[in-house]
């Protein structure tokens, strides 16, 4: 008599490329749930690719959703008036950020992936990107010094200007890039989730009134700086003492000179919503449109842990196995799509109930605005992969820069003519025909030149 097979023969060779390869042949009972959750955490295990994107989300989750968290204590204790101006505190710190990391989570992830085993590269390309941000020190300094003399919700703010530019140089300290490009992710995601979880927590012992509008950044960045430095020390410990080299760093402020303009211009319709939203409407009108924003922007980087996954990923395969990047892809854009069309519309239906809980009574005209752009969901989903992950894998840098340069160009227009005529509804659809064009312009372009996955390498 044959013995029964044991469950590591019931289960297949795990590839890493295709996790979803990991079937059991036969789970006899299949309500066997402690048998389904053996087999579970075997995929887990053998997968780096399910590991790795569960760090990402870790860390999306410690940066984006933990904050969500605190939305209805500090829209209440601050007032729409003090909330208004943390709001856009938050933004000016999106922007001063975005200039310090240059683009380098793209373009040095990828350089890493391709050379992860060799300890004197990693050490120059790490020499090169702590350069360069010592080099954009200086005028992101200026930059928030003009945001406090002349910005007019900031205007001699001198806390919230000052929390957002050590909040965007803690940001910038974090070598996660670094260990993405290894795949070697899992103690730098567990530092992160955690120190971020304690000083979310922290956020509802230190803000008591609205005199305390800036704890939440100085919380935030202290959190930033923490995880930095540990992951620093960790670099250290994997490729040696290193230190900033200037020289190499004027190289790598060239090298990721189009992915920082790439960035830069997704902000002019991502980012900078809430700045236009202040320059023409009064702090209480920006604290509504912010809420609406940050409820849905709370559920947008659920796709940067594809896009820092797949895009190396798609880079290696593209050049070495184009059929298996073609089989990869049409598994990847299914669960994307499949993630946005169903958040889309579980947004759309709660949308008066999260902003009766989240924010109060005093905020249901954001209903309407959490219900629009709710739509820009799917369109992402498209958008980040057709065009971060394989548009990008193929160096397509130049197309991907024109089309999005249009968009930010367009968002920008669209909100200066419909803000003044419709209010918030006008910036809500400006942010949605922005998105919809990226969406149809990457996928035409891929289209003409034969580049859309189900058509690429074709014989």
């Amino acid at each position: 008599m044959n013995p029964e097979p044991t469950l590591n023969q019931k289960v297949k060779k795990i590839s890493v490329d295709d996790p979803s390869s990991a079937k059991p042949r036969d789970f006899g009972n299949l309500l066997d749930w402690q048998q389904i959750s053996e087999w579970a955490k075997e995929v887990f295990l053998h997968s780096v690719t399910l590991r790795n994107l569960s760090y990402l989300y870790a860390i999306q989750i410690a940066t984006y959703i933990l904050p969500l968290l605190t939305f209805p204590y500090l829209a209440r204790v601050l007032q729409p008036e003090g909330f208004g101006k943390l709001a856009v505190a938050q933004s000016v710190a999106h922007y001063l950020y975005l200039v310090l990391e240059f683009g380098f989570p793209l373009s040095a992830t990828r350089e890493v992936a391709m050379v992860r085993d060799q300890t004197h590269a990693l050490r120059d390309i790490l020499k090169g990107v702590w350069g360069a941000r010592l080099i954009l020190i200086a005028p992101v300094s200026f930059a928030a010094y003009l945001v406090w003399v002349f910005f007019p919700s900031l205007q001699g703010e001198d806390e919230l200007v000052l929390g957002a530019f050590l909040y965007a140089l803690g940001l910038v300290l974090s070598p996660i890039w670094f260990f993405q490009g290894l795949e070697k992710m899992a103690l730098v995601a567990g530092l992160e989730f955690f120190i971020r979880l304690f000083a979310t927590g922290s956020i509802f012992l230190t803000v008591r009134n609205p005199s305390d509008v800036a704890m939440p950044l100085y919380l935030h960045a202290g959190s930033s700086f923490l995880v930095g430095v540990i992951g620093i020390l960790l670099v250290f410990q994997h490729v040696g003492f290193t230190t900033p080299a200037l020289s190499g760093g004027w190289r790598w402020l060239g090298k990721g000179l189009s992915l920082f303009f790439f960035r830069t211009v997704v902000s002019l319709y991502t980012g900078a919503n809430v700045l236009i939203v202040s320059l023409l409407l009064p702090n209480a009108q920006v604290a509504l449109y912010a809420g609406a924003e940050k409820t849905v922007k709370a559920l947008i980087p659920l796709w940067e842990p594809f896009n820092r996954l797949f895009l190396p990923r798609f880079s290696f395969l593209l050049h070495h196995n184009p059929l298996s990047a073609r089989r990869l892809a049409a598994k990847v854009i299914f669960v994307m799509l499949g993630i946005g069309l169903s958040t889309a519309a579980l947004l759309w239906a709660l949308a008066p109930w999260l902003v009766k809980v989240l924010f109060g009574e005093s905020y249901s005209e954001a209903i309407p605005l959490i219900r629009i752009l709710a739509l820009v969901l799917p369109l992402i989903a498209l958008s980040n992969f057709l065009g971060i992950q394989w548009m990008l894998a193929q160096k397509m840098d130049n197309p991907f820069n024109v089309i999005i340069s249009l968009a930010g160009i367009f968002n920008v227009i669209f909100a200066w003519v419909l803000i003044p005529r419709f209010g918030l509804i006008g910036m809500a659809w400006s942010v949605l025909l922005a998105e919809a064009w990226v969406t149809l312009a990457i996928t035409g372009y891929l289209w003409w030149t034969r580049h859309l996955p189900r058509r690429s390498y074709e014989v």
